[in-house]
């Protein structure tokens, strides 16, 4: 089985994208229960999910994952792989990445969710669920840019 073309490239950004003016420039850093810091990092593994060749159908539920946390999407790139059919690829956001590497011959897929600002990337989740529908998912939380 060859591979699709090089990358399938999602060049549309979210709607959400707005001009930000030099005057307008904000601290996107975030404060929580006295914490501050640059953002909050996912580390995602779903376990016995499905739909994880097809590059296409990894977008759009990346694409509605990452708007549900509040992000602007600025640029996608999905790359399909022989023989086995694994998707690599990465949502660019103003505010972080969305990234998934799959192995739909183990059923597994790998994603991270960084996004700063008033972005909540648990958000993303149900989407995950309803796009992936795996029978385990393990989480784990970093916060980025730690300042105490």
């Amino acid at each position: 089985m060859d591979a699709l073309p090089l990358g399938m490239v999602s060049d549309l950004p979210s709607e959400t994208l707005t001009p930000v003016h030099e005057s307008e420039a904000k601290d996107y850093f975030v404060e929580r229960n006295g914490v501050r810091y640059a953002g909050t990092h996912l580390i995602i593994d779903l376990w016995g999910a499905t739909n994880l060749d097809d590059p296409a159908h990894i977008d759009r539920v990346l694409r509605d994952a990452a708007i549900a946390t509040g992000a602007t999407i600025l640029h996608g790139h999905f790359h399909h792989f022989s023989p086995n059919g694994g998707v690599s690829g990465v949502l660019v956001l103003a505010e972080s990445h969305v990234s998934i590497h799959s192995w739909p011959e183990r059923n597994y897929a790998a994603l991270d969710i960084f996004v700063c600002g008033a972005c909540d990337p648990y958000k993303t989740i149900p989407h995950l669920k309803d796009g992936f529908s795996p029978e385990r998912i393990q989480l784990s939380e970093h916060k980025r840019g730690l300042m105490g």
